[in-house]
């Protein structure tokens, strides 16, 4: 990551909703603040989409878990009593500045110092308000622990949590995620966490693999490579050892799938014909 700018890959995955709100209408996501947060508008977006035909299936897989996750994070809210939400390496996310939950729950954001720095001056020229229930979080890995900076903001430990954790654990260190997890898993309020992994691609098919190869090649040049893969039942077991009792795992192409066939209409176009192809990514929900 870059002094004073967001992560690359942070500021890829903002795009790539961007472009799928012109592309595809916003079908599987819709997101009305994803344009204004990355300062692009639709004619930019739609040239952008045309050098980048080759991203149709990152893009959807991003906007997919998105929609995936803020499902659940509504159920939490709704039916399991979460009270407070927090957003891990928020990046360029929206969800706070859109939110209508009902009960006002209580929202942290939580990134590097320099990246919200960055975020707020973005979001100042955006014209976009800071909501009440929304509190910031910096927190430096490489001198403090997510709980001391959550803690240094009034998060409440006893109170239900629901933490959303995308596009951050392939490029974390397996250390760095279990401990994470860990923290999760032993709130004495209860926890909930949505996040994004990927199979080892020893698992890949020779044309996937080519696919993963270059997407890694990508995210190594700019300085953010792929660290961490996961076997998922050795992952379920790991979950459960640190806590967790329930676990929801969906590829993404059952995602992809589902929400691409909910998205079509009779006389709509605005999603692509063919088979979503998504590598071996997955969208997991535990809970404690």
């Amino acid at each position: 990551m870059r002094e004073q700018e967001p992560s690359r890959t942070a500021l890829s995955a903002a795009t790539h909703r961007a472009i799928h709100q012109v592309v595809e209408k916003g079908k599987i996501f819709n997101d009305p603040l994803a344009l204004r947060i990355v300062g692009l508008k639709a004619e930019e977006v739609q040239k952008d989409y045309e050098s980048q035909r080759s991203r149709r299936d990152i893009r959807l897989f991003i906007a997919a878990r998105s929609r995936y996750a803020e499902a659940a994070l509504e159920l939490g809210v709704e039916q399991r009593g979460v009270r407070q939400i927090v957003i891990l390496g928020a990046g360029l996310d929206t969800f706070a500045y859109r939110s209508r939950l009902r009960g006002d729950p209580r929202i942290f954001e939580v990134d590097h110092p320099a990246t919200q720095l960055w975020k707020r001056r973005r979001l100042d020229q955006a014209g976009i308000a800071h909501p009440d229930a929304l509190i910031y979080a910096p927190v430096d890995f490489e001198h403090d622990t997510l709980l001391d900076g959550l803690n240094a903001v009034g998060f409440d430990a006893m109170q239900r949590t629901f933490f959303v954790w995308l596009g951050v654990v392939p490029y974390l260190t397996e250390k760095a995620i279990v401990g994470t997890l860990g923290t999760i898993a032993g709130l004495s309020g209860g926890a909930e966490v949505v996040f994004d992994y990927s199979d080892p691609p020893t698992s890949f098919s020779p044309e996937l693999l080519a696919i993963h190869e270059i997407r890694a090649k990508r995210v190594a040049a700019a300085g953010e490579p792929f660290l961490s893969y996961f076997d998922p039942p050795a992952l379920h077991e790991k979950l459960c050892g640190l806590g967790f009792s329930k676990i929801d795992d969906v590829s993404g192409r059952q995602l992809l799938s589902r929400y691409i066939e909910q998205a079509r209409s009779p006389t709509a176009s605005t999603v692509e014909s063919g088979g979503p192809r998504s590598g071996g990514g997955h969208v997991l929900f535990a809970a404690t």
